[in-house]
């Protein structure tokens, strides 16, 4: 095995205030929840069907959705009790009705027998596959998108490179970062089943300059686990997006995924931390995915990084944090950048829930643009973002379409250039659910 360090930077993007209020907050388990909320449909693709009933006793761990479908993934019971009713909730991505499982806890936290493995060795791929689908893996870094999918390339696709992404570029979130620093083993562990799965030629673990001690835990614990291969350890500039796919991708290897495409197409597969953490957990434990690492802060009383288990209402993380602080009055799921605002407290924590950022909601006055070209200067993917803003405005969704507004993944880095408060980002979710709308109808 090879361990070398590099550093690397990249020409745009924004600096932002990191306002990391947990970095020093080791995790801690969340109490066990006297119900829990099952979203039935919490990955990209296909939502679930239950398999369980109103009234039906469940144990924790248990499958209680799922779907045939290839891009899609189950769900499980995140606590032992009893189905006690079923509802529909607002998916704070798409704004659509999904139907969930309501599971009122027992207060024993009774689990499915685990089967465990000491060896991935005695594996094959497809069983490692079926593993991490059968727990319900998606990615953790925000999109949701099914793990085993992403591992199962089209065979014309020859991945060379796997990228471990530990860049936890946006403000106030450090889940991330405590799980590198107290499970690194089980991060790399995770990683080296991926490099099972694919065979790339290179293996590279990407962690911004701003967390030194993660680096050196992580380079540390490489060194003693004596794992097959060649890893390489890139230190990248703290800046905004440096997590993005595709700016890691740019930035580590000097590819560009080209336009409407995936990281795929340059041979590449890009893993969050905390997913390779779940990925270890199903293939070696066994465990279906039932629980993660949230970053609650913001204007709450006492900020922490919590354990806590998928379908917890945000009420009950909140409180555990000392409850609401002064005259917060919005919540956050994700950070301030590319975070989707919550109006119900009660709604539940799903698997692509990071932090619930709790804070005071400032109005904000938009100015007519001044064609100063900040926001052209920040937009990682060499956008224009001010001819996509009088598109919108002028109704000429299909001239979006032409200006490849499908390639804006919507960091934000514009509007928060923007001197004259232009919400950008909001110009172009309008000009994105058109365009979706008007293909659904034809």
């Amino acid at each position: 095995m090879h361990i070398s360090l590099r550093r690397r930077g990249a020409p745009y993007g924004v600096k932002l205030a990191e306002s990391k209020l947990t970095a020093a907050s080791p995790i801690e388990r969340a109490p066990l929840p006297e119900k829990v909320i099952i979203a039935l449909h919490q990955n990209i693709g296909a939502p679930c069907k239950p398999l369980v009933k109103r009234g039906d006793k469940v144990l924790a761990g248990q499958k209680i959705g799922d779907s045939e479908k290839f891009v899609s993934v189950p769900v499980h019971a995140t606590v032992s009790g009893e189905i006690s009713s079923t509802t529909m909730l607002v998916h704070p991505a798409t704004g659509q009705l999904v139907e969930a499982l309501v599971v009122t806890s027992d207060g024993m936290d009774k689990w499915v027998d685990f089967e465990a493995r000491d060896d991935i060795d005695m594996l094959s791929v497809e069983e490692i596959l079926k593993r991490i689908r059968e727990a319900g893996i998606v990615g953790l870094g925000g999109a949701a998108f099914p793990t085993h999918v992403k591992l199962s390339p089209p065979k014309d696709k020859k991945i060379d490179t796997v990228i471990l992404n530990g860049c936890e570029c946006e403000p106030y979130i450090t889940s991330d970062h405590k799980v590198m620093l107290e499970y690194g083993k089980e991060v790399l562990s995770g990683l080296n089943i991926i490099r099972k799965v694919l065979s790339p030629d290179s293996v590279y673990i990407a962690i911004e300059d701003n967390k030194e001690d993660a680096i050196e835990h992580l380079r540390e614990l490489l060194a003693s686990m004596g794992l097959d291969g060649n890893w390489e350890m890139i230190t990248l500039r703290s800046k905004y997006p440096m997590g993005a796919e595709k700016t890691l991708i740019k930035s580590i290897l000097g590819r560009e995924v080209p336009i409407g495409g995936l990281p795929l197409d340059v041979g590449v597969v890009v893993h969050n931390v905390s997913t390779a953490k779940a990925i270890h957990d199903a293939v070696f434990e066994g465990r279906p995915f039932v629980e993660r690492v949230i970053t609650i802060t913001g204007a709450v009383k006492n900020p922490k990084n919590l354990l806590v288990r998928l379908g917890t209402p945000l009420r009950d993380l909140i409180q555990n944090c000392g409850g609401m602080d002064g005259e917060a009055d919005e919540i956050i799921l994700g950070g301030p950048m590319m975070g989707i605002s919550q109006f119900d407290l009660d709604f539940p924590v799903i698997k692509g829930t990071n932090c619930v950022l709790v804070k005071k909601n400032v109005p904000i006055n938009e100015r007519d643009c001044i064609s100063c070209g900040r926001c052209l200067e920040a937009c990682p993917m060499h956008l224009m973002p001010t001819i996509l803003v009088r598109y919108v405005k002028a109704g000429r969704y299909d001239a979006c379409k032409e200006a490849y507004i499908d390639d804006c993944f919507e960091c934000g880095a514009c509007a928060y250039a923007c001197p004259a408060n232009i919400p950008i980002v909001q110009y172009i979710k309008v000009a994105k659910s058109e365009l979706i709308n008007r293909a659904a109808k034809k």
